[in-house]
């Protein structure tokens, strides 16, 4: 059987090929590829021309239709980084197909900055969801991005400073290998007021000792942030859950990056912002009936700049009815209310999910805990007793704090 050749083309066009490239596509009966890559190579250097768009499985048919034909398909850079090649090779099959590569426009990118890339974060943001990818580059020392047109180098500055990851050198290169080349460097704010050519890779590279987010949330935590972080109305003070007890059920609902979270009883917002910082690609929905609470819980999450976490102001179950079915939920309270919540909630859950009930009366962790052990099979129970340090008269005395029960069940 006739090979299938997939070959990378840069805008230095057939004068950037090797001897054997070029005649690979000089003889070729068919050539496959973009409007952009198929005017570089000119008309009569090959046969039958198809031009590449976003409909790849025509492509294929055409190409599974060319049987017996000496067909090369054109690609931009290097056909296997994030290129057409990984695509026909799937579903055509490795053994049809024989690639050579050019460099790859990321590679030049790189090249041109000055910056080695073999530790970078790489990705494509045709691919890729720009808020999922803003967290992977907040921890990221050196970043290349294959840009769109929705997301542009000004959109994804844009958002980078929304998020308050403002510590990285860009570089937006533009047209490599073209003549009309351009690589712009400069500051994220300045990255978000400029246009640029739709052809381009961008370039992060972290600044030398800065730490991994804002100079203003130094200090603050994912979770188990302190107690006085987070502001509370008068005269509830007092009835935030404790860090340390936050911390226990943050765990306990085994929240992943996508989750979806409910947090019943919210109160000023601790635990759902905590939550929302942890499921940073998931939804965090707060509810809470007191109208107080619920303001503040967007002034928590402001501080924070937490963007993924929903208010609901209401009673349950009610408030809950519209929203989607949780992965996990923390439900907190102390009145005889509780029980009915946890087994509204649960009916809600999805199978798998976690449920975790903060209560700090006998009466409510024997009704819960009863409740959940008939629906779910099984119900954890932890009584955290905590007693914290103070100095007094050079000597260490601790203050007990009320005892607090956390039941958690996992639903069938």
């Amino acid at each position: 059987m006739e090979k299938i050749y997939i070959i990378g083309i840069g805008d230095d066009g057939m004068e950037g090929l090797t001897s054997a490239a070029r005649q690979k596509i000089e003889t070729a009966d068919l050539l496959v590829g973009a409007e952009r890559s198929l005017a570089a190579v000119p008309r009569g250097r090959s046969g039958e021309r198809l031009e590449l768009t976003g409909d790849l499985d025509t492509v294929v048919q055409a190409i599974s239709s060319a049987a017996g034909r000496r067909t090369v398909v054109l690609a931009s850079g290097d056909p296997l980084f994030y290129g057409t090649a990984r695509y026909l090779c799937d579903r055509l099959g490795k053994e049809r197909f024989e690639v050579i590569p050019h460099v790859s426009s990321m590679q030049l990118a790189f090249a041109r900055v000055k910056e080695s890339w073999d530790e970078a974060y790489l990705t494509n943001l045709a691919t890729q969801q720009l808020p999922l990818v803003a967290e992977k580059i907040r921890t990221a020392q050196k970043v290349g991005l294959f840009t769109t047109e929705a997301a542009s180098p000004r959109r994804v500055a844009q958002v980078l400073l929304e998020l308050g990851i403002d510590y990285f050198t860009s570089y937006v290169c533009e047209n490599l290998g073209a003549p009309d080349e351009r690589v712009t460097h400069g500051e994220l704010s300045e990255v978000a007021t400029q246009d640029f050519s739709p052809l381009n890779v961008m370039i992060l590279i972290r600044k030398p000792d800065l730490p991994d987010r804002p100079l203003k949330m130094v200090g603050r935590r994912l979770f188990g942030n302190p107690d006085e972080m987070f502001l509370q109305t008068q005269p509830k003070r007092g009835l935030l859950t404790p860090a340390e007890v936050r911390s226990v059920a943050l765990a306990a609902m085994d929240i992943g990056r996508t989750s979806i979270v409910w947090d019943v009883g919210a109160g000023s917002g601790s635990v759902a912002i905590e939550a929302a910082q942890i499921a940073a690609g998931g939804s965090v929905y707060a509810i809470e009936m007191d109208p107080e609470d619920h303001q503040m819980i967007a002034v928590n999450a402001e501080r924070f700049g937490v963007r993924n976490l929903t208010r609901i102001l209401g009673q349950a179950p009610e408030a809950w009815v519209p929203l989607p079915d949780p992965d996990a939920v923390f439900v907190g309270g102390t009145g005889r209310q509780v029980r009915s919540i946890v087994q509204g909630a649960l009916q809600r859950l999805k199978p798998g999910g976690r449920l975790v009930a903060n209560v700090s009366s006998i009466d409510n962790l024997s009704g819960v805990h009863q409740l959940l052990h008939d629906i779910c099979g099984d119900a954890e129970v932890l009584m955290i007793n905590l007693a914290r340090g103070t100095l007094q008269l050079e000597s260490i005395r601790f203050e007990a704090q009320n005892p607090t029960f956390l039941i958690r069940a996992v639903k069938r």
